[in-house]
């Protein structure tokens, strides 16, 4: 017979798709998108005018050229500016626990919010964030968390032109608009990392963009 392949955190994730899946379905704010391929919903409004331009603002001052596994900036693949924000502020505090109540997930599984500015230009190229464990670094993201299960990401506010998100295997774009967080399961319904929640952020044409990004674990993120 052959070898089963054996898929890490694949049980785990099938839990927390189920219960996440369960509580955004009773939710009459979350809009589910019109796929079959992945499990993706908007919540309109979820933050503020001034919780968006206060976020814009604590953005600007930890911002950096963004960087990602065995790829620089230079690489051109992720040429947005980047960088984590406080986890110990209270305000930062607030809107971190605000996305782990509406998803019902444990706060020990949340990676630090990222917040991300992308000026003209600049753009990620169609990527997965859950990870492709036959990869390197792997072995150290096995070590502090596990597999990530749930993506959350805030639009913070209007961008003149371009700076969609854009699901390239589910054939939708999604338009910045500001206060809407945008969450969806990395995972399949039985725990198999979903190739269909490959994303882009496409390039920003006029403007600027600024989003916040909270991803979630199987295990305790550290």
């Amino acid at each position: 017979m052959p070898k089963k392949e054996i898929i890490p955190d694949k049980d785990a994730l099938k839990r927390m798709g189920a219960a996440v899946r369960k509580r955004l379905e009773v939710d009459p704010l979350a809009y589910k998108v019109d796929t079959d391929l992945a499990e993706i919903y908007a919540i309109g409004d979820f933050l503020s005018a001034d919780e968006c331009k206060k976020l814009c603002m604590m953005i600007d001052l930890v911002a950096k050229p963004s960087t990602l596994h065995e790829e620089s900036y230079a690489s051109g693949f992720r040429t947005s500016y980047s960088g984590d924000l406080d986890a110990g502020d209270s305000y930062v505090m607030g809107i971190s626990r605000r996305i782990d109540d509406l998803l019902g997930i444990n706060p020990i599984c949340g990676e630090a919010i990222q917040g991300q500015r992308y000026l003209p230009g600049q753009q990620f190229k169609p990527h997965n964030d859950w990870f492709y464990t036959t990869e390197k670094y792997w072995q150290l993201e096995r070590k502090r968390g596990g597999q990530r299960s749930w993506t959350a990401m805030a639009f913070l506010n209007e961008v003149e032109e371009g700076g969609e998100t854009h699901f390239t295997k589910v054939g939708v774009k999604i338009e910045p608009k500001p206060g809407v967080l945008l969450v969806w399961n990395n995972a399949l319904p039985d725990g198999t990392p979903n190739d269909c929640t490959m994303h882009a952020g496409t390039p920003v044409v006029k403007g600027t963009k600024f989003v916040i990004t909270k991803w979630y674990r199987t295990r305790k993120w550290t």
